[in-house]
């Protein structure tokens, strides 16, 4: 597996993200929804990779939930970046990053896929992302 690191700029929030898949494979989506498009996010998440999200300051890490506040939006307080998202479920924890906060964004990236997940429902909305976000070691 390759690993790939990313972060917060002031580096009080940190990931890694493990995937057996060439950068040009990466399923790489722009959500529409208002948050992201604010942040302008762009997710990945391998189902067969490893994810694990490190808080270097416990203070900074500000957790933010909307719309049907499944998952868990993590941000920095102090510098503002947007890292990725978690959720747990009774299958596991699973997240996604934001490719923006990788250290260093890989010029191969796959092909960006605009997604609206707009008229999911909670249970499509959970069962969507046991199934296509990156397993966590541990959620924080």
């Amino acid at each position: 597996m390759s690993t790939y690191s990313g972060g917060c700029h002031c580096s009080a929030l940190s990931f890694t993200y493990r995937t057996e898949l060439p950068v040009e494979q990466w399923s790489v989506r722009a959500c529409q929804c208002s948050f992201c498009l604010a942040h302008a996010a762009i997710s990945t998440s391998d189902p067969a990779g490893l994810l694990t999200f490190i808080v270097n300051d416990p203070e900074a890490l500000r957790r933010y939930r909307f719309g049907l506040r499944t998952a868990d939006f993590l941000l920095c307080a102090r510098c503002g970046v947007y890292v990725g998202a978690q959720i747990e479920t009774e299958h596991g924890a699973f997240g996604i990053i934001n490719t923006r906060a990788l250290a260093s964004l890989p010029a191969a990236l796959g092909t960006l896929k605009p997604a609206d997940y707009a008229r999911e429902d909670v249970a499509r909305r959970i069962a969507r992302r046991e199934t296509h976000w990156t397993p966590m070691e541990r959620r924080v």
